[in-house]
């Protein structure tokens, strides 16, 4: 999927994409940055759909990765979300990276979720990032740190940053 990233520097869209992911890819000397989560082994679980965010322009630069699963076969998790260190807080390379990769997890909901849970994406927050993912994401706390985004704020997020507005 073709979606754009803001270069923080000069404040220009660049054009990115999100695809699906190898493990071979992920193990490329060209892709080996220090990632809070080893990505290598979570590779391994069977079941489990990865994505990469890279630049159009450099596809072998990952600017981003996402987890996902679909739990009994209804309801889709946000397992893992992180984003290149190099696009860390205000000072990172490129922004938005983090809401993008949200955003089309959102998008996933609405095409792999099934029945009651068609357009929800679940996941559990690190507890310092709960306020953020509400504050600036709109996900609704569940209990403790398990957190979900309904179908209205995965909607809102598609249309920030996938520049959807389709009705789903």
């Amino acid at each position: 999927m073709e979606v754009y990233l803001e270069e923080v520097s000069t404040g220009k869209k660049v054009k990115g994409l999100i695809e699906t992911i190898t493990k071979s890819e992920i193990s490329s000397p060209e892709t080996k940055i220090d990632w809070q989560f080893d990505w290598q082994t979570l590779m391994e679980i069977e079941g489990v759909f990865f994505y990469k965010l890279t630049l159009a322009s450099s596809p072998s630069e990952i600017e981003g990765l996402l987890m996902l699963t679909l739990i009994n076969e209804e309801m889709l998790f946000m397992n893992n979300i992180e984003i290149a260190p190099h696009n860390y807080g205000k000072d990172g390379q490129y922004a938005h990276a983090a809401g993008t990769l949200i955003a089309y997890a959102c998008k996933k909901s609405f095409s792999m979720g099934q029945g009651y849970y068609l357009g929800f994406l679940a996941f559990e927050s690190k507890s310092n990032l709960v306020d953020l993912y509400q504050k600036k994401y709109g996900a609704s706390l569940a209990a403790g740190q398990k957190m979900f985004f309904s179908p209205q704020a995965g909607k809102k997020l598609m249309k920030e940053y996938l520049k959807i507005n389709e009705e789903y």
